[in-house]
């Protein structure tokens, strides 16, 4: 009995387990639907204003911008490289974190001057803990990203950059190939590289050759870029954002929908176990009686 007893408590815990587990494979579908139709509705805004930078190269023969890389730039050798490491709240989500904080890890061990700029609690204390170079200040969480959070942590980005105390800015962030396949990706944020956007922007051919000012802008294409910019890079930082949320939401779908099928195996194994042993309990019982009745009856043909 003692067997049977401790089988049902084992199953019991198991329920609950699995009713933990279910709810939580629920709750990520609803972030990843969620995500998905925020970045959707700011969509249209990113778009024009990269649209605007696309009509600006296009048409502007003369323009420059302190946001573009320069040729006495790319001769540094030391150069300050910021990274920005975008990681999840929590954990129970696969092979999600490992992936994304190896990557960045191989990235800082081959910039020694390198700043991290972590997204996320996850990622943010395994890299204090290990006691790589973070910036204390950019303490941002992925609980639910919004265009406000991204503007946010493009005013501190850019305000490093122009400060000089960044030359560099990249992004590691996980990229969602497909439903099941999930890839840790680098992305150069800043500064931005002519030939890089032209190609991004889509002018290709006669397309990317400046114009002779076709159109006109006030005051100057410079200042008009001075703005756009900024927006510009918020528009990457957040589509980048909603990206590893909604992979780290698949990566903790398909986690919990593992631990859910396994605990449904593991339920239908031990029921199997629970009737076997009382059907065991059941014939052992029968059995005693059985013998108690023959040794009953033979006592009594005995007396007679």
């Amino acid at each position: 009995m003692s067997e049977m007893r401790d089988i049902r408590l084992r199953m019991k815990s198991i329920r609950d387990t699995r009713q933990i587990t279910n709810a939580m494979r629920l709750i990520s579908a609803t972030k990843l639907r969620r995500a998905r139709i925020q970045l959707n509705q700011a969509f249209p805004y990113f778009d024009r204003v990269r649209r605007t930078m696309a009509e600006i190269l296009r048409y502007a023969s003369r323009w420059e911008s302190r946001y573009f890389s320069k040729p006495e730039h790319e001769m540094q050798e030391h150069l300050n490289r910021g990274i920005i490491l975008i990681t999840g709240d929590k954990g129970l989500a696969g092979a999600y974190h490992h992936n994304i904080i190896k990557l960045a890890e191989m990235l800082a061990e081959n910039e020694p001057n390198h700043i991290l700029y972590i997204v996320g609690h996850m990622g943010r204390e395994h890299f204090i803990r290990q006691h790589y170079h973070v910036n204390e200040e950019f303490e941002y969480s992925m609980h639910n990203p919004t265009a406000y959070l991204a503007r946010d942590m493009t005013d501190v980005i850019i305000r490093d950059f122009l400060n000089g105390k960044l030359d560099e800015v990249y992004i590691a962030y996980t990229y969602m190939v497909s439903s099941i396949r999930q890839e840790p990706r680098v992305l150069k944020l800043l500064p931005l590289e002519y030939t890089a956007l032209k190609s991004e922007l889509g002018l290709t051919g006669a397309d990317a050759t400046p114009g002779h000012d076709t159109f006109e802008y006030e005051p100057t294409p410079e200042k008009v870029l001075e703005k756009l910019v900024p927006k510009y890079v918020k528009g990457i930082l957040y589509g980048v954002m909603v990206e590893a949320f909604t992979c780290e939401q698949s990566a903790r779908m398909t986690s919990m929908k593992n631990a859910t099928d396994n605990a449904d195996t593991m339920l239908d194994k031990l029921r199997m176990n629970y009737n076997r042993t009382r059907q065991d309990s059941i014939t052992r019982e029968l059995t005693e009686i059985t013998s108690g009745m023959e040794g009953l009856l033979g006592e009594s043909g005995n007396l007679q």
